[in-house]
């Protein structure tokens, strides 16, 4: 499973836009490459409104990300600052950028109030090398150096506004002293210890193999000890900076598109195309992630048909969300589909899912609670089984939209061993439609209250929006639209609901 990048801090001075890698040949000068980076940061930052478009039907991921799924990484700008934070989200895989106001001007570049860039060297011998206390930041201030003699010092001196470190690779690394099995064990050590730094490794004059050989390990450039200079050096701080931001950069754009084919895979499991082939009746459905989390939840639905004309449907939902809740989610609807088409069904199904879901979850305190319905080939009855589960939603031409029996609704899975879940027989008339849900859809607050929407709130609104012509999906998009606008904003859980329609031959 994917692993949740942990939040960069704000790369503040030198480190943002004032901090560019020296210009290559015939390319744009220092500010010009400002001006551009600041322009495209602009440019690249969006609006997430994660607007998920859901039926099982319409779930094909396009490249890798599939519409209700969003992704995380992060923008590199050489005009950043020290308000601009390098994490954000989008639906799109690309984040934006959270600017704050201070220190930033109209165009998004640093302004004046810049944090002082500060450099780690580590050298035993730090008179060697004395044109390092005399380094200029780009606007001629002053860069502090702080100097450690050893790794052990270093790892004192390394907080958090440390910009760049400035390696000696002659050092001994710990527990090392007096080996040279591997020459850039110091190395290895101090990346270990700074993975979020820029590193300059310092070598032996024509040591060019040993310096690339750092490159290649992880540090961002190498320079010889016997011919730094300010000018140099000062430039290499800079450019080691910007390069690291770069590469962490790609790194996290990398790791945020990894995760949202992850999660495109998990939601064609939790939503997958129905197998109504040859059933009269007609299907959709609606699945919204909860954007507090900008992953995939436990809510998942799956309808068969077997061969006998029976069609089977069923919505659940694991406690808790994320990614781990998803793939248990996943497991469950595979086993019930399975189940189901070979034959078994109420008590004697949801027994068995309650022993899957058992021995895959990770906490003996995960439940699931479980809505199954199989409604009999002439489609004018269907057996209901409740594990934990809100009741469905029934609407006929000749009565209003209602609730299914609930009185005999049984544990939710996992909570009791043993336990039994009754199957209740009910009617559902010439010409229905049945709507199954997860608690997301009646959880949600209607306005600054603590009053919450409610099955009895569902119902009305259903039986509203019914008596407005509405039908199918666009019954289901006006539904959720209107539990998110009551809510006053995005739905902190998960919503899935499967609608089925049954309309009588004339």
């Amino acid at each position: 499973m994917p692993v949740p990048v942990p939040r960069q801090r704000a790369i503040p001075a030198v480190e943002s836009g004032q901090a560019q890698a020296a210009p290559t040949a015939g390319g744009p000068s220092e500010e010009e490459t400002v001006r551009n980076e600041a322009t495209k940061a602009e440019n690249h930052t969006t609006h997430d409104d994660n607007d998920t478009h859901g039926t099982a039907l319409d779930a094909t991921p396009a490249d890798g990300v599939h519409p209700g799924v969003a992704t995380t990484g992060t923008i590199t700008t050489g005009a950043s600052n020290p308000g601009v934070s390098t994490t954000g989200v989008s639906t799109t895989g690309v984040s934006t950028a959270v600017v704050s106001t201070t220190g930033v001007s109209s165009t998004g570049v640093a302004t004046a109030a810049h944090t002082t860039l500060t450099l780690l060297l580590i050298e035993d011998d730090p008179t060697a090398a004395p044109i390092v206390h005399d380094l200029l930041d780009a606007d001629g201030r002053p860069i502090r150096v702080r100097t450690a003699r050893n790794l052990t010092e270093a790892e004192r001196l390394l907080t958090h506004d440390v910009h760049c470190i400035l390696l000696d690779l002659a050092l001994p690394a710990p527990g090392r002293a007096g080996e040279s099995d591997d020459e850039l064990a110091v190395l290895r050590h101090v990346l270990r210890l700074a993975p979020r730094h820029a590193v300059l490794a310092l070598t032996a004059s024509g040591d060019a193999g040993r310096g690339a050989e750092a490159v290649r390990v992880g540090a961002q450039d190498y320079l010889y000890k016997d011919e730094l200079d300010g000018r140099l050096l000062s430039r290499a701080i800079r450019y080691a900076v910007e390069r690291k931001r770069s590469d962490t950069a790609e790194r996290r754009l990398a790791e945020g598109k990894l995760r949202a084919q992850e999660n495109a895979r998990l939601e064609r499991g939790l939503l997958p195309t129905p197998l109504l082939e040859g059933s009269p009746l007609r299907f959709a459905a609606r699945y919204r992630p909860g954007r507090s989390r900008a992953l995939l939840g436990g809510d998942f639905y799956d309808i068969v048909r077997t061969p006998d004309g029976t069609v089977h449907a069923m919505i659940g939902d694991v406690c808790g969300h994320g990614p781990d809740e998803a793939a248990l989610g996943v497991e469950l609807r595979i086993a019930w589909r399975a189940l189901t088409l070979a034959g078994l069904c109420g008590d004697e199904l949801l027994s068995t899912l309650q022993q899957v879901l058992e021995h895959e979850r990770d906490d003996d305190e995960i439940f699931a609670t479980l809505c199954t319905v199989d409604i009999a080939p002439d489609g004018r009855r269907a057996g209901l089984c409740l594990a934990g589960h809100p009741a469905p939603l029934i609407a006929r031409p000749d009565r209003p939209a209602r609730l299914l029996p609930y009185e005999n609704n049984g544990p939710a899975l996992g909570l009791l061993p043993g336990a039994r879940w009754p199957r209740m027989q009910v009617e559902l008339g010439a010409e229905w439609s049945l709507m199954l849900y997860t608690d997301g859809l009646i959880e949600g607050r209607i306005g600054e209250g603590r009053e919450r929407l409610g099955q009895d709130g569902m119902v009305e609104m259903i039986r509203r929006q019914l008596s407005e012509g509405l039908s199918g999906e666009a019954l289901l998009r006006a539904a959720v639209n209107e539990v998110r606008e009551l809510n006053g904003g995005e739905l902190t859980d998960d919503v899935a609901v499967v609608l089925l329609d049954r309309v009588a031959t004339r």
